[in-house]
C-alpha cells in the first residue's frame, strides 16, 4: 500500500530544541574534500532519485545541515539501528544514500526542514569525525543498469503492479502516478516504488542494501503483490460496509418519515404510546416489589432501544409474560362443603377415599384460608379416572383448572424454562400452565409424572423437587422469568401408573392416594351413568333411539374386556352403538334394544372366557394372583414330573426372585414329603418341571410361593386344586406364609375372574378394609399362617387311586 503523498515524510530526527537555534551561527569546521557529512535519521530510509523532506531537531544534525549548505556539499543520510538511542558510529547502518539539499527551511515555530534528493548509494569505510557532527570516508556504489530481457520483463511487471496499486488507492497523487508511468530505468523504478510502499523501515533498509538489481526487483515485486491483495480486500470490505450503512440509513430515513406522517395524522409517537401502555399494564398487574422493579428496569431498557434491534423483541416478549401472569391472588370464594360433595358424586362413581380426602382439604381450607395447598398423587392402573378426577376437584373447589403432560419429558428446562439468552426461549411448563389457567390458586394436574426421564439436558425429576415442596415453592424461580413466583397456593395433583420409577425424595413430597381397579358391579354402574350417555352423544344418537340392557353391559364387561379401568369398556360400547347408528342413518332401523343375544352380531364372539375350571381340572395346576401396573390378574402355575434325575426345570420367562421362590417351594415340599403323603424316593427318579403360561410376558416377585408349593404338592400327590380358589403369598423354608403387596388389586382380579375363594396371608388382614365392598361380598377369604393351611384348604380330598399314584 502506497503512502498518499510524495511531498511529505515521517519525522526522521526528532523535534527542534533551543540549543539548535543557538548553534545556527556556529563557526564552520574544516573537512577533507572527500569527506561526507553524515545526517542520522530515525525510522526513515531515503532512496536514490527520490525527493523527500527530512525534519531535523538535534544540534548535531542542524550543525551538519548548516555546514553542508554553506559549503555546497552533499550529505549522507544514514538510518539509526535503534531509533531511541543517541546517534553514534556503532548505532548506524553502514549503507545509506548520498543526498543533495534542495532547500533548507526554518519554520516559524523554530523547527528545521531539509528538502533532499537522493543521488546514490554509499558505504561507510570509516568515520573521521563525531563532533560537532558526524563525518565519514565513504565508498560510492554505482547503480547497476540491466538491459537483459529478464530485467526488461521484470521492469514491465513491476510498473504494472505499481499502476494497479495506485488505482486501488482512494486518492492516489497524480505526481506519483506520472513518475511511475515516466520511469525509464529499472533501478530508478525499483527505488521509487520501494520509497513509497508502506512497509517497515527495516524492510526498506534491506532493499536499499540489496545492490544486485535482479534480487532487488524481486523483493519489491513480492512485497508489492502482498500490498495489492490487501488493498483489494480492503476495497471489497469497504463496499460491503457502505452497502450495509446505506441500507441502515435508508431504514432510519423511512422510520423518520413514518414518524412524521404519524405526527401529521395525529397518531403521535408509536413507541411512546407503547411504552405508556406497558407502564400502565405493569401497574395493573400488581406485581410483588421485586418483580415490579425488574419489570420497570427492562421497560427503561426497551425505551432506549431502537425498534429494529433484535433484543427489542426479546424484552417485549419478556414484559408480556410478566404482565400476563396472575401475580395477585383472586378473592377467596366461600366454600360450600355440601355442594363440593354433590359435584364429586355427580362426576365420579366410587372413589370414596379420594372424595373424603378432598372434602377434608376443603374443610381445612375453609377454617384456615392461608394454609398451604396439598400435593396429591393419584396412583393406579390406566382407565380408572385419575386425570378426569382433577377436573372434578377443580369444579368442586370453584377454581380454574390447568394440566401439564409430563409423559416423555427428559429436559430440565421443560420444568424450569430456558434462559432468555437463548433464541426462542420460553418459561417452563409450570409457568405456562398457570398463565393459561389465569389464576395463582388454580388446580394444576401433573399428568403421568412417572413417565419423566433424565437425559443429557438434565433431570426433570430433580427440577420438580422445588415445585412440589410446600416449604420451597413459595419462591419458585423460573429460568426465563429470573424472578420468584409463588406456587404455594396452587393445588398440585399428580397422576402415575407406577410409583417405582419416581425417585424417593420426590415421592416423599407427595401424598400418595392409590386407586385400584373397578369391580364388575362398579363398572356396570359407571357404564350406566356415564359411558353410555357419553357414547350416545359422540355417535349422534338419542336416548329414545337406543337402549342397552344391564345384562348386555355385564356381558361386555366380563366377555369382551379384561382391564382394571373402563377405557376398553367405553370403546366396546361405542363400537356397538356405531353399528346401530348405521341402520338409523340409513332409515332401516328405528328404536333398537341391545340385549345379550345381539352382542355376537354387534361385537363378534366373546374374547375372554372363564377358563379357571378347565385349567385346574387336572392335578398340578394352581391359580395364583398377580399384581401388574395395569391392575391385578390371575396367574396359573403348572407343575408336573417326568422320569429323570431330580432336576428342577423352570419355564415361562421367570425373573430371578420368582425362580428362587420355585426353588424354595420344591425344598419345602421335599422337607414335608412324608407329611403330605409323598414318597421321598420319587424326587430321585423324576425331574420336576414348573411352568407359568403366557411365556412371552416377563414375571417376577415372591408372591407366587404359596401357589407354586400347592401346585407341586398337587402334581406329586395327584390331588386336584379346587377350581374356585386362588391364592397368593410368599413362603419361607420354615413353612410360614409371609405377607405380600397388592392385595386389593389381586382380590378384585379374583372376583372379576369368577372365583369364589381366595387364600391370603394372615398378616395381610390389615388390607381387608381396602378391598371394595362388592368384592368382599362375592369372595370367601381364607387366612393362611402356614403352608399346611394352604394344602388343607386348596386341595381336593385324596382318593385311593391318587394315594397309589403318589407312592409310585
Amino acid at each position: 500500500m502506497f503512502k498518499n503523498s510524495p511531498n511529505f515524510a515521517p519525522d526522521a530526527s526528532g523535534a527542534p530544541s533551543a540549543e539548535a537555534n543557538a548553534n545556527t551561527n556556529a563557526r564552520p569546521i574544516e573537512l577533507p574534500a572527500d569527506a561526507l557529512i553524515i545526517v542520522p535519521v530515525r525510522s526513515f530510509v531515503l532512496f536514490p532519485g527520490v525527493v523527500m523532506p527530512i525534519v531535523i531537531g538535534r544540534p548535531a544534525s542542524i550543525a551538519a545541515a548548516q555546514q553542508a549548505v554553506r559549503e555546497g556539499r552533499q550529505i549522507g543520510v544514514l538510518m539509526q539501528r535503534d531509533p531511541d538511542a543517541e546517534p553514534s558510529p556503532l548505532g548506524l547502518h553502514r549503507m545509506g544514500v548520498v543526498a543533495n539539499i534542495l532547500r533548507f527551511v526554518t519554520a516559524p515555530d523554530g523547527s528545521h526542514h531539509l528538502i533532499c534528493q537522493g543521488d546514490g548509494r554509499f558505504y561507510v569505510e570509516e568515520f573521521i569525525r563525531e563532533t560537532p557532527f558526524l563525518a565519514a570516508q565513504v565508498r560510492r556504489i554505482e547503480e547497476p543498469e540491466g538491459h537483459s530481457p529478464d530485467i526488461e520483463a521484470r521492469f514491465l511487471h513491476l510498473q504494472g503492479q505499481a499502476m494497479e496499486a495506485l488505482q486501488l488507492l482512494p486518492q492516489a497523487p497524480q505526481e506519483l502516478l506520472a513518475a511511475v508511468q515516466g520511469a525509464t530505468s529499472a533501478s530508478a523504478l525499483t527505488d521509487l516504488v520501494a520509497a513509497y510502499i508502506d512497509i517497515s523501515p527495516n524492510d526498506k533498509q534491506d532493499i536499499l542494501e540489496t545492490v544486485d538489481l535482479h534480487a532487488r526487483m524481486e523483493k519489491v515485486a513480492k512485497v508489492l503483490a502482498q500490498r495489492i491483495e490487501v488493498l483489494r480486500l480492503s476495497q471489497e470490505i469497504g463496499r460491503q460496509t457502505k452497502a450495509s450503512l446505506d441500507e441502515r440509513q435508508r431504514e432510519v430515513l423511512l422510520r423518520e418519515q413514518m414518524a412524521a406522517i404519524q405526527r401529521q395524522l395525529g397518531e403521535g409517537d408509536g413507541k411512546a404510546q407503547e411504552v405508556a401502555e406497558l407502564t400502565e399494564a405493569i401497574t395493573k398487574a400488581k406485581m410483588p416489589p421485586e418483580v415490579d422493579q425488574a419489570a420497570r428496569k427492562e421497560l427503561r431498557r426497551l425505551e432506549r432501544m431502537p425498534d429494529a434491534s433484535a433484543e427489542y423483541g426479546m424484552i417485549r416478549t419478556y414484559l408480556d409474560w410478566l404482565i400476563e401472569l396472575p401475580w395477585a391472588l383472586p378473592e377467596e370464594k366461600p366454600i360450600d362443603i355440601a355442594e363440593a360433595r354433590r359435584i364429586l358424586d355427580e362426576d365420579h362413581f366410587g372413589l370414596d377415599k379420594i372424595k373424603t380426602r378432598i372434602v377434608e382439604y376443603l374443610a381445612v381450607r375453609k377454617l384456615a384460608p392461608q394454609g398451604k395447598a396439598p400435593i396429591l398423587c393419584f396412583a393406579g392402573p390406566p382407565g380408572v379416572g385419575k386425570t378426569s378426577l382433577g377436573q372434578s376437584i377443580a369444579r368442586a373447589m370453584g377454581r380454574r383448572f390447568g394440566r401439564v403432560s409430563l409423559g416423555g419429558v427428559h429436559d430440565e428446562a421443560e420444568i424450569r424454562g430456558h434462559r432468555r439468552t437463548y433464541v426462542g426461549a420460553l418459561p417452563g411448563n409450570i409457568i405456562q400452565a398457570i398463565r393459561k389457567a389465569g389464576s395463582r390458586d388454580c388446580v394444576l394436574m401433573l399428568d403421568e409424572i412417572d413417565k419423566m426421564g433424565a437425559g443429557v439436558q438434565g433431570d426433570p425429576f430433580a427440577a420438580m423437587l422445588e415445585v412440589l415442596d410446600p416449604e420451597q415453592n413459595s419462591t419458585f424461580r423460573d429460568n426465563y422469568l429470573a424472578v420468584p413466583f409463588d406456587l404455594s397456593r396452587v393445588v398440585f395433583i399428580a397422576t402415575a401408573n407406577m410409583l417405582d420409577t419416581i425417585p424417593g425424595p420426590l415421592r416423599d413430597r407427595m401424598e400418595i392416594i392409590t386407586l385400584s381397579g373397578y369391580t364388575d358391579n362398579e363398572k356396570l354402574e359407571i357404564a350406566k351413568r356415564y359411558l353410555v350417555r357419553r357414547q350416545l352423544e359422540a355417535n349422534g344418537l338419542k336416548a329414545d333411539q337406543v337402549d342397552i340392557a344391564d345384562d348386555a353391559l355385564m356381558a361386555i364387561i366380563r366377555s369382551y374386556t379384561r382391564e382394571a379401568g373402563v377405557r376398553n369398556l367405553e370403546r366396546e360400547v361405542g363400537r356397538a352403538l356405531r353399528h346401530i347408528a348405521v341402520g338409523i342413518a340409513e332409515g332401516s332401523a328405528g328404536h333398537t334394544h341391545i340385549g345379550v343375544d345381539q352382542l355376537d352380531d354387534l361385537l363378534g364372539p366373546p374374547r375372554f372366557e372363564d377358563e379357571v375350571a378347565m385349567r385346574v381340572s387336572v392335578p398340578g395346576v394352581a391359580t395364583g394372583l398377580a399384581w401388574t401396573p395395569v391392575g391385578g390378574d390371575i396367574l396359573f402355575i403348572e407343575a408336573t414330573r417326568t422320569p429323570g434325575g431330580g432336576r428342577l426345570i423352570l419355564t415361562g420367562q421367570l425373573g430371578e426372585v420368582m425362580r428362587e421362590s420355585a426353588q424354595a417351594a420344591l425344598s419345602l415340599v421335599k422337607s414335608k414329603a412324608r407329611d403330605v403323603g409323598i414318597d421321598p424316593a420319587l424326587f430321585e427318579r423324576n425331574d420336576i418341571h414348573i411352568h407359568v403360561p403366557a411365556g412371552a410376558t416377563p414375571k417376577d416377585g415372591p408372591s407366587a410361593g404359596v401357589a407354586m408349593f400347592t401346585a407341586l404338592v398337587s402334581a406329586l400327590t395327584g390331588r386336584t386344586v379346587r377350581s374356585d380358589t386362588a391364592m397368593t403369598g410368599e413362603i419361607s423354608l420354615r413353612g410360614l406364609v409371609l405377607p405380600v403387596g397388592g392385595i386389593k388389586e389381586k382380590v378384585v382380579a379374583a372376583a372379576r375372574a369368577g372365583l369364589t375363594r381366595v387364600l391370603l396371608p394372615a398378616r395381610n388382614r390389615r388390607d381387608y378394609e381396602d378391598i371394595p365392598e362388592d368384592a368382599r361380598k362375592r369372595l370367601a377369604f381364607v387366612w393362611l399362617e402356614r403352608v399346611d393351611d394352604a394344602i388343607a384348604q386348596a386341595l381336593e380330598p385324596a382318593t385311593e387311586d391318587k394315594k397309589t399314584a403318589a407312592a409310585e
